[in-house]
């Protein structure tokens, strides 16, 4: 596990000197969630690639947490959760009352339920790009999260169906793209 692991100085600029003068670009999107030092950041900066969001993150009472929307980067992907997380639901239906309040604040109390808030918060973050699982688009709960990061079996199980889609939602999300200026 990583728990028993140390950190090794990679490659660094070699290596994306050399993927850049192959591919043209470099079409990443680095993970930096943990702990994440300085010369990562900097790595990350000077080769432009785009950092992550994760609004699941963001609610420790801190207004500095860089997972809080007022605090998203224009470059970066925001997302609701990842396939590390729980589901949205099932992340707000262990929240303890403390959290959740805090959520509902800066949401402003919003009338509209999970997940659907929280994807709402992600569409209008200032981040270039937005990532809502499948499993908050369908509103499903813990029993359809992905990966339990740590558990050695149940992971990778679930599977979306196309049943398991309302007619409803492709105009849903086109109308809350087209509202936040992420549709063309």
């Amino acid at each position: 596990t990583a728990v028993n692991g140390r950190w090794q100085t990679g490659p660094g600029h070699g290596l994306f000197d050399a993927v850049q003068s192959s591919l043209g670009g470099l079409p990443f999107v680095a993970e930096n969630l943990g702990i994440i030092t300085d010369s990562v950041e900097s790595l990350r900066h000077a080769y432009q690639m785009p950092g992550m969001s994760v609004l699941q993150f963001a609610f420790d009472g801190n207004p500095s947490n860089p997972n809080l929307p007022h605090n998203h980067e224009r470059t970066g992907v925001t997302y609701t959760g990842t396939h590390d997380n729980n589901t949205t639901l099932g992340w707000w239906l262990t929240l303890s009352a403390t959290t959740r309040q805090q959520v509902r604040d800066y949401l402003g109390h919003p009338a509209e339920p999970m997940p659907g808030a929280l994807i709402r918060m992600a569409a209008r973050s200032v981040s270039a790009c937005a990532v809502f699982p499948m499993q908050d688009l369908l509103q499903l709960d813990s029993a359809a999260r992905m990966n339990v990061p740590g558990h050695a079996t149940g992971n990778w199980r679930w599977r979306f169906s196309w049943q398991q889609l309302e007619e409803s939602l492709a105009g849903e999300m086109r109308q809350l793209l087209v509202q936040y200026g992420r549709a063309s």
